[in-house]
């Protein structure tokens, strides 16, 4: 066999090999999955697992068993999987262009505001169907445990704190309510609002599973989460996409060979 075959076909059978466990993972979630967040995971973690155990396959027999139309349809998934990838970087490092925190004089934590991401990350978490997902998921997560448990912490110590954006967002109410602390996530409210006050103020609960999970700062602190995610992760797809362009072209040879041997072998003289 050519090099170019071998290879396609090693990488194929790597990635088959990883295949399984995901694939078992997500049937796992299926069954074992008791919260919200973890039914929301099963199926995209097992669509994922099919998903490249089919495209693996393909590339192992096109290339290895000289199976033309295998590989064929293995070098059109990566061709169309590479322009994805390269579409969604872009989209990545565009969407998560705006949004920042803002500093608080004397506060060890930065506070969000929603207005300030793109319009198109907002109405993901102002769409009612898709917020209480993301609540629940929040909820179950216990974001704001930590925080609950340090009871004795008193307030110049909560205001030194580097909170996280989500528990800057979600965990305590806007500094603008004016809200007297009592605890980590226990605050009061004053007898008259504040003139700056916002509705998160309104919607602020001590209850642990109503906090600020309905506020808008918290959504802005989720935003923050995902933009600086998304940020990593169009760094790693810039590095991922080298690698499978690097893989195309190996592929491309061996499809190529594929070709040329099957001509040979047609016209090839009877003994």
């Amino acid at each position: 066999m050519r090099v170019s075959n071998n290879l396609v076909g090693l990488l194929n059978f790597l990635t088959f090999l990883l295949s399984i466990p995901i694939l078992g993972g997500g049937i796992w979630l299926a069954h074992r999955a008791t919260t919200d967040c973890e039914k929301y995971l099963e199926r995209p973690v097992i669509a994922l697992g099919v998903f490249l155990m089919l495209v693996s396959l393909a590339g192992l027999i096109g290339a290895c068993c000289r199976v033309n139309w295998l590989l064929w349809l293995y070098l059109l998934v990566m061709f169309i999987l590479i322009l994805i990838l390269f579409c969604f970087t872009i989209f990545a490092f565009v969407v998560t262009n705006k949004g920042a925190g803002e500093a608080l004089g004397g506060k060890g934590y930065k506070e969000y505001k929603l207005g300030d991401y793109s319009n198109w990350l907002q109405k993901r978490v102002t769409n009612n169907k898709n917020w209480n997902r993301i609540r629940s998921c929040l909820i179950d997560g216990k974001v704001c445990e930590s925080l609950s448990k340090e009871n004795s912490t008193t307030q110049s110590q909560f205001f030194a704190k580097h909170l996280s954006p989500i528990q800057s967002g979600c965990c305590k109410p806007p500094d603008s309510c004016g809200f007297t602390y009592q605890g980590p996530i226990s605050w009061s409210k004053p007898p008259t609002p504040a003139a700056n006050a916002s509705q998160d103020c309104n919607a602020w609960g001590n209850d642990a599973t109503i906090l600020c999970y309905n506020c808008d700062s918290c959504k802005a602190g989720v935003l923050q989460n995902i933009k600086s995610d998304w940020k990593k992760v169009a760094i790693l797809n810039i590095i991922f996409l080298v690698i499978l362009i690097i893989v195309y072209s190996v592929g491309c040879c061996a499809f190529r060979n594929n070709r040329w041997d099957n001509a040979n072998n047609r016209w090839k003289p009877y003994a």
